[in-house]
């Protein structure tokens, strides 16, 4: 053999149940998804010998497909471990999203693949010790011991339904993955060590600047910097495109649904018996153009059929505008499609207090016939609802919160750049029904809000209210730290899609209507 060789890593992070080359949303091609994938794979294990395939989480949740798959399928092979065991990748590793449609789900999944699920810092609290079976990975390729270590960011608690989690604690991901690190090196010796974090970067790459708020969420930076001895540290979560080093490791994020994979070339030399790392680089790369692999295709075909048959269910009628033409002004004045989601929420748990958001800029809202590949399109999350117990002071905190989206360009309303890059989190800008309020875009943040009144009187802020809101918001996601540990009124365990339908089942015919509750302005 060889005193030199060279390993190739191929990986995905997010791809969010994007198997197939379509926008489900409107039924378009698209260049994406894991059949596509699936063909570079075969190509580099073809032209290669040593090569290196995994997942970096957030498979299974995330499209339509996965939605029915749930609903309608789940006692057949997941159609995502099935694409993965095709392709004989080396490991996955457990993202956010793999619990939200419960444990048994991800257990399943977890059951039927041929390949092991990574994550090191998710524990069984009772025997403390990882949860999902083996921390980590060694794959021998052409000589060379490649360890894989797999963590999750521990972040999910703020996130999750309590009983997908049931039994699991989250340790800091940063402290665990330096435990597991030195452990490796102790015990397996390794010629390369990969660190797959599920997670993503809480400061600039190059200048080191603090980008989000340091709450844990995120802490690849911290990794690079205070564990020694990674090579390559591969990340996801943010949904960001990103290559470069940090102290020396080597590091990658290859956007998310399943658009782009991210390729890792490592150069290695061999010198008095040992091999060491010469070179080492990161590439992302897109599926434009790469035709789906047919024998994946043929895999996905029943499911896939069954999928847009039931996508093409008329389930209701809208009698007027639901349509979405431009979704910031949508956010600024209150839009009937907007009034829709609070009706059901409202509707579902029986309070006259809701909040919701339009979750991304993609949201179309509803043409006159409204089928399930449209409520689906426009609510693609499978959010659960919640009703909590809040001060008429915890609602005004969340109110400024939800402030914070706008700020003023040249005198016009705009969105917050925070709430575009990194990475988009339109999602996080609330709306609220049952209240009427003002928001005061000139004012300082945390001084917005203005004229909050409850039916017709001021709201009190020593006063209990129930507001309805989803799982996500109501455990704190996207910062709402007011929202957490909040008394639980009801839980409602269907989700959002099925909601959607209900609704429509009862209601065949739904009114463009709105109610104009809110407003925001920039009045001095």
């Amino acid at each position: 053999m060889s005193n030199s060789t060279r390993i190739k890593l191929l990986y995905t992070s997010d791809v969010h149940g994007n198997a197939m080359p379509v926008l489900y949303g409107t039924n378009e091609p698209a260049e994406l998804g894991l059949s596509k994938y699936a063909t570079i794979v075969k190509k580099s294990r073809k032209e290669n010998e040593n090569v290196i395939v995994i997942d970096n989480g957030d498979l299974i949740q995330g499209t339509p497909l996965m939605t029915h798959y749930v609903k309608e399928h789940s006692h057949k092979e997941n159609p995502m471990v099935g694409i993965m065991n095709h392709l004989e990748v080396d490991a996955g590793v457990i993202g956010n999203h793999e619990f939200n449609f419960g444990k048994k789900i991800l257990d399943d999944a977890i059951s039927q693949s041929t390949f092991p699920w990574l994550s090191a810092n998710i524990v069984d609290k009772e025997t403390g010790e990882p949860y999902f079976g083996i921390p980590y990975k060694i794959v021998t390729v052409n000589e060379i011991k490649v360890a894989i270590v797999g963590v999750t960011t521990h972040y999910i608690p703020n996130w999750e339904s309590p009983e997908h989690i049931k039994g699991l604690q989250f340790k800091d991901a940063c402290k665990t993955l330096k435990q597991w690190v030195e452990k490796v090196h102790a015990t397996e010796n390794p010629d390369v060590l990969i660190a797959c974090y599920h997670g993503g970067f809480e400061r600039d790459i190059e200048t080191g600047q603090v980008t989000e708020n340091l709450t844990g969420e995120n802490q690849g930076y911290e990794m690079c910097q205070n564990i020694d001895d990674i090579d390559v540290l591969l990340t996801g979560h943010q949904h960001r495109i990103l290559t470069g080093k940090i102290n020396d490791v080597l590091i990658a994020q290859p956007g998310n649904n399943g658009k782009m994979y991210g390729e890792i070339s490592i150069e290695l030399q061999k010198q008095d018996g040992t091999w060491s790392i010469t070179d080492k680089s990161a590439s992302i790369h897109t599926l434009e153009g790469v035709n789906p692999d047919p024998a994946i295709m043929n895999y996905m075909k029943e499911i896939e059929t069954s999928t847009q048959e039931w996508l093409d269910q008329p389930t209701g009628h809208i009698d007027g505008d639901m349509t979405i033409e431009n979704p910031l002004q949508a956010r600024i004045e209150k839009h009937p499609f907007i009034q829709f989601i609070q009706n059901v929420q409202m509707e579902a748990s029986g309070v006259d207090i809701s909040v919701t958001s339009l979750l991304n800029n993609e949201s179309k809202g509803f043409q006159p016939v409204v089928t399930m590949r449209d409520i689906v399109a426009n609510y693609m999350y499978p959010n659960t609802l919640v009703v909590l117990e809040l001060t008429g002071r915890d609602i005004l905190e969340a109110l400024e919160k939800s402030a914070e989206y706008f700020v003023l360009q040249d005198g016009e309303i705009a969105v917050n750049p925070a709430y575009i890059e990194p990475k988009p989190q339109h999602y996080n800008y609330d709306m609220w029904e049952g209240i009427e309020y003002t928001i005061n875009v000139s004012k300082p943040f945390g001084e917005r809000i203005e004229d909050v009144t409850y039916k017709g009187h001021p709201l009190n802020n020593d006063s209990i209210y129930h507001v309805v809101l989803n799982n996500y918001r109501a455990s704190g996601g996207g910062n709402y730290d007011v929202f957490k540990n909040k008394p639980v009124v009801k839980e409602i365990q269907k989700d959002a899609v099925e909601l959607i339908h209900s609704y429509f089942e009862k209601h065949k015919v739904v009114k463009a209507d709105v109610f104009r509750n809110f407003a925001v302005t920039t009045n001095n």
